[in-house]
């Protein structure tokens, strides 16, 4: 059974961001994708990977015997260890699937998911890791609150880190089902169920030693795959990049053809995956967009969560560059998978009808453009392997989500808000359990609800969220003295509620998924984080400068004493002893 689990949940988040990555851009339904024959090579691959992280768990759980080793795995990671466990998180399938899809169906445009997902990293060094290091304990919500009055700010950190996870899982369970409907021959709820099952399997009992370890392993798998995958590719074309784009428009211009374009057009047609304008259509759209995918970086709880794991601001910041080190390569290569599923499976006619360009299927199996690379380039062992280890991508990715909601109930509400910090950790760490099957549950309720809708404006929702909701508390908070308990609260829950309420009225909701007219949405863009994070800021900023009350002045007068600890580390404690 368990080994099962462990394939769903692998799958699950290669397609869940997968199909949220390219759906923009395919504008597919991921609920439409048929399923295909049992893949017996990922299977069995699947299920030694499924047995090794399952002994890895094992592990784990002899050594998770306090709060401080479930949420942070006692402080044990190493910057190097943390840095290919952030990369891990961060290569999930909506990476390796969702942008070599949107680059095999939007060229050039394509490459705004990576650009997003890469430049939040440096920020994340330079502004806040030896910060969070230094300052927090478990959660962001440590370091957003530490002058702060602690109930209100955990109110509301709890509730944004919930809704992010909320979204963020409601993506992976669906992708889960429709990947694993894909490749397996699953029927969806069996799928969604079983991984709902395997993540409750690896958080309750390995907590973040075995959620970090999954993660290296199943990152230096997928490094491993792309770069053979790479090589391969651009062993085709003479190792020249040149003559893998001028193929590229080549086919695109084929394809046009056959669409009844004339020759000019056509031309046009194929020289348009070179430039922009195939994904984003105007520069508002690509500013909000880039920003959430940006600054959503810096909000997400899962990953910000990771800087607690090492033992002091060192080893955050090396944690950092090894992240942002394997993260950059990983998106080179995957540009050139996407180009790749352009020349290599548009052509071929066992994966695509070659004429029209569209890979059998339905719209939902664009997001098997990689996987379908991986088969051309390296056979149907390779294939496997490939699948294997996008099924290892949604076992980590979820396993990390859940523990960073469960961490939210457990630590800021349950601890520091109901028992007023005095709340003993074999306790809170009962709770965070309860809440971790808690989470799978209702996961696995809104994968099976939402099983026909497209899941992209989730994802989007999730980043447009933490870069209007939590990134402008945890920023202002740290670096700006005037910021206050009310200008937090209230600033924070400006930018969560505006963020989705923006979302729920923008074409991908209103119009898409809720079914209304076209050109009826009441807000014209995609992603509302250019104005719900400029909600947030303000806002924050607004109640913070007009706060008179005695416990804002006390506030302003701590933030001394924090900056210090914040930049020098004097007074925090090393993670392994909390």
């Amino acid at each position: 059974m368990s080994a099962r689990f462990t394939s769903k949940n692998l799958i699950g988040l290669g397609l869940a961001l997968g199909a949220a990555g390219i759906a923009h851009a395919a504008g597919g339904d991921v609920g439409e994708a048929a399923k295909q024959p049992t893949n017996w090579t990922a299977i069995i691959m699947f299920t030694v990977f499924v047995l090794a992280t399952l002994w890895i768990t094992k592990w784990a759980a002899g050594r998770t015997k306090s709060a401080a080793d479930f949420y942070t795995a006692g402080g044990g990671i190493t910057g190097f260890q943390n840095g290919l466990a952030i990369a891990g998180d961060y290569m999930s399938a909506a990476s390796f699937l969702g942008i070599s899809a949107a680059v095999m169906a939007t060229g050039y445009d394509g490459l705004i998911y990576s650009i997003g997902f890469l430049v939040g990293w440096p920020i994340l060094t330079f502004l806040l890791a030896e910060r969070l290091r230094n300052l927090g304990k478990f959660t962001f919500a440590d370091v957003a609150g530490y002058r702060f009055q602690q109930a209100p700010i955990r109110a509301f950190a709890a509730s944004g880190t919930l809704v992010v996870v909320a979204f963020y899982l409601i993506a992976q369970m669906v992708g889960a089902g429709q990947l694993i409907k894909l490749l397996f021959g699953l029927d969806y709820w069996i799928a969604v169920v079983l991984v709902g099952a395997l993540m409750m399997v690896y958080v309750l009992f390995g907590g973040m030693t075995a959620t970090t370890w999954v993660q290296i392993i199943k990152a230096v798998l997928l490094l491993s795959g792309v770069t053979f995958m790479g090589f391969m590719v651009m062993s085709r074309y003479g190792f020249s990049p040149e003559a893998l784009f001028a193929e590229g428009v080549k086919v695109r211009t084929q394809i046009a053809a056959n669409g009844g374009a004339d020759a000019d057009t056509a031309a046009k047609m194929g020289l348009a995956i070179m430039g922009p304008g195939g994904f984003i259509k105007d520069p508002i759209s690509a500013i909000s967009f880039g920003m959430a995918l940006m600054f959503g970086t810096l909000g997400l709880p899962h990953i910000l969560m990771r800087f607690f794991t090492v033992p002091d601001a060192k080893e955050a910041r090396k944690s950092v560059f090894w992240a942002t080190t394997w993260i950059g390569y990983f998106y080179v290569v995957i540009f050139i998978i996407g180009f790749g599923a352009i020349t290599l499976v548009l052509t071929n006619p066992e994966f695509a009808d070659t004429t029209k360009g569209i890979i059998h299927g339905g719209a939902g199996t664009a997001n098997m453009a990689a996987v379908l690379v991986a088969k051309s380039v390296g056979g149907n062992v390779f294939y496997g392997f490939i699948s294997a280890v996008a099924f290892a991508t949604i076992l980590a990715v979820v396993a990390g989500l859940t523990l960073s909601g469960a961490s939210a109930v457990s630590h800021d509400l349950y601890a520091t808000v109901f028992k007023h910090g005095k709340a003993d950790s074999a306790k809170e760490l009962k709770v965070s359990r309860i809440t971790t099957l808690a989470l799978g549950v209702v996961a696995v309720a809104l994968g099976i609800l939402f099983e026909k809708q497209n899941i992209a404006f989730m994802v989007s929702l999730a980043f447009a969220i933490a870069a209007s909701a939590n990134f402008p508390v945890l920023l202002l908070s740290v670096l700006w003295k005037d910021c206050t308990t009310r200008g937090a609260v209230i600033g924070g829950f400006l930018g969560l509620i505006s963020s989705v309420a923006l979302t729920i009225v923008s074409p991908s909701v209103w119009e898409a998924t809720l079914g209304h007219p076209k050109g009826s949405a009441l807000f014209p863009y995609t992603s509302p984080a250019l104005f719900s994070m400029a909600i947030g800021f303000l806002g924050i900023w607004f109640f913070s400068i007009t706060d008179k009350s005695r416990n804002a002045a006390a506030e302003r007068a701590a933030y001394p004493a924090q900056k210090v600890r914040s930049e020098t580390g004097l007074g925090a404690s090393k993670a392994s002893s909390h």
